[in-house]
This record gives structure tokens, sequence and C-alpha cells, in this order.
């Protein structure tokens, strides 16, 4: 891998720098905030863009332009929607538990804090690098179905609290076939630790290192994370010809920004695993033996793959949301319990025979 795309130099050289200027709980301090704050306006261009890339793909399959009015092509009116959330009322039932309320949406945003830390963006480009990074960022992001769970009991609204019962039963429901299929590549890797596993596929991402069980673990991924983000077709808990808008129906103003945002940042989140776990994040393309081809790979920035992968994985979601009617919520849970549970439990026996005999390339 070409040293010029590597982040680590940028990043101890702005460690050096503070650590000569400041103490060191200092400097600990100051790298927090300014992850911290890296973050945030990642999560708010996040918001922008994918809003607008979602009026467009579903505009494109809908065979119609989209927004066009504001601004180019318009790119603008996403961010006229937003200062519109900005500026509007924050109301609530009179009935609802107050402090509950207000507290949900942040807990949903706090979630997807924690598990987007641990993304490795580019070598040397991650906030934390835990040996147990796939167990980490499971069990944070599945932290936001409490948030669910607290704005439909705490709204005092029939609607909002079966919307956010439906959202927790198919959460925890989906979360085990997210999981194992990330458990599958795991056998090969023989590591939690996400840096390591994109290390691994230096010669090769295990989509195709991994024969057939890599490929249905990434399918079984790629619906399992559709549905445990509350997307199309598996978004019954905002149903709204049943449930008006379902577990935040009660909400306005910045507040319903933030679940609108909490969205978009789970898709991000869980295509950016996918792609991490099972096309090798940062790793460019390589092919055997092919040297040339290889070191034209190299010399595409490490990052540029990464987005471009998670922008694949964020397409292939909305074209799944735009394509296929909404399920019942029996079919949902059907479809997990007595089809993907049953597959992915004899796929990652079968993966973990051919990780024992070496039969991988």
């Amino acid at each position: 891998m070409n040293a010029l795309y590597d982040f680590s130099y940028l990043t101890g050289s702005i460690h050096e720098w503070l650590s000569e200027r400041v103490s060191p709980h200092a400097v600990t301090i100051v790298e927090m905030i300014l992850v911290g704050i890296s973050f945030m306006l990642l999560f708010a261009i996040l918001g922008i863009v994918l809003v607008y890339a979602e009026r467009k793909v579903s505009a494109f399959f809908q065979q119609r332009l989209g927004p066009m009015r504001v601004g180019k092509w318009g790119t603008a009116q996403t961010i006229a929607d937003v200062i519109k959330l900005l500026l509007k009322e924050p109301l609530m039932n009179k009935e609802a538990d107050k402090f509950l309320f207000n507290l949900a949406p942040f807990v949903i945003m706090i979630a997807a804090f924690m598990a987007i830390a641990a993304l490795p963006f580019a070598k040397g480009l991650q906030a934390l690098d835990f040996d147990i990074g796939i167990l980490y960022v499971a069990a944070v992001s599945s932290l936001g179905v409490i948030g669910i769970l607290l704005a439909g009991w705490s709204s005092n609204n029939k609607y909002s609290l079966i919307g956010a019962m439906r959202s927790g039963a198919q959460i925890l429901s989906y979360e085990l076939s997210v999981a194992l299929s990330l458990l599958t590549i795991v056998v090969l890797t023989g590591s939690l630790q996400l840096s390591v596993i994109v290390e691994s596929q230096a010669d090769g991402w295990w989509i195709f290192k991994g024969h057939i069980p890599a490929f249905i673990a990434f399918i079984i991924f790629l619906i399992a994370s559709t549905a445990e983000t509350n997307r199309g077709p598996f978004d019954i808990a905002e149903a709204e010809s049943e449930l008006t808008a379902g577990f935040h129906t009660e909400y306005s103003g910045l507040k319903f920004a933030f679940f609108f945002l909490a969205e978009f940042a789970n898709m991000f989140i869980v295509s950016a695993i996918g792609a991490t776990v099972f096309l090798g994040g940062w790793m460019p393309l390589h092919i055997g033996s092919w040297e040339g081809f290889n070191a034209v790979m190299d010399f595409i920035p490490p990052i540029f793959w990464f987005f471009g992968k998670v922008s694949f994985l964020i397409f292939m979601m909305m074209w799944f949301r735009w394509t296929f009617p909404r399920l019942r919520i029996d079919q949902l849970l059907t479809l997990e319990w007595k089809y993907l549970l049953p597959i992915n439990l004899v796929n990652i026996v079968v993966m973990a025979f051919l990780g024992l005999m070496g039969w991988h390339f």
C-alpha cells in the first residue's frame, strides 16, 4: 500500500504537536473534542447528501426527475428542509413523559456516534481500534432500539407505542442474522478487530476469497441490515397507512430531525461494516499476480475505495426500498426465524469446515 495515503503520519503529527504544548490529560481531551466535531460534521453532511440521493434514486426508479426547483438539479432542497426543521416549533403531547420524550432522540444519536467511532475509514484513520471491534459495533448499534422504545412509550400515543414494539421485535430478531453473517467471515480472519480484518484482505476481498458461503453471508447481511435499520420493505414500524408515522408520530422540529438523521446514519454504518468485512474496507481491488493492475489500483486513495464501496451498498439498500412492497409483521418475522437464521447457522458451519481444511483462497 502506498505510504502516501497513510493517515497515521497526519494523526501522529497532530498528537506530537499537541503534546509539545499541553499536558497529557489536555491532549486526550482536545483529541476527543476534535474527533467528536469531525463526526458531527460527517453526520451533518451524510444527512444532507443521503436524503438528496434517496430522492433522486427513488425518482429514477419511478421514472421521474425528483427535486429540481431549489438549487441546481434540486441540490439545495435538502438544505431548505434542514432550515425548516430547525425553525419549526417543537410540540409535545401534554400527557407525554417529558423527560423520556426529550431523551429518546439523543439515545438513538449517541448509539450511532458510538458505532461510527470504530469504523476504519482509511489506513490510520480510525478513532477506536478495539480488538473486539465487531462485537463492540454490534453491541452499541443495538442500543438504538432503547431510544425507539422510549420514544414510543413516552409519547402517550397508541400508534407510537405499536410502532415502537414492532421496531423492537424487528431489530432484536434481525440482529441475530447480522451478527452470524459477520461471524462467518470472522471464522476466516481469526480476529474481531476491524483493522485486522481489512489487512487480511490485502490480496483479495473475502466475498471472493471465501467462496459461496461468503457470498451467502453477504446476501444475508444485506437483507438483515436493511431490516435492522427499519428501511423498506421492512419499514413496518413506520407504516403510514396503519401507524401514521410510527414511533416518532408525536415528534416535530429538531427532535424529529434527529430520528430522520439517525436512520440515514445507521444506513451508512451498516453499509460501512459490510464494506469493511466483505469488500475489503479501504483496500483496493487486487487480482492475484497482476502486478501492473494492482499497482494502478494502489494509486487510488484508500478513502475513495472505502466511500465508493459504502455508496454501492447504500444504493443497494435504496434499490430494495423502491422496488419491493412492504412486508407484513408476520411475513417479516417468518423471513428471519424460518429462513435467514437457519440458513445462517448452516452457512457458518460450512465456512468453519472450509476454514479448517484451508479450502479458501
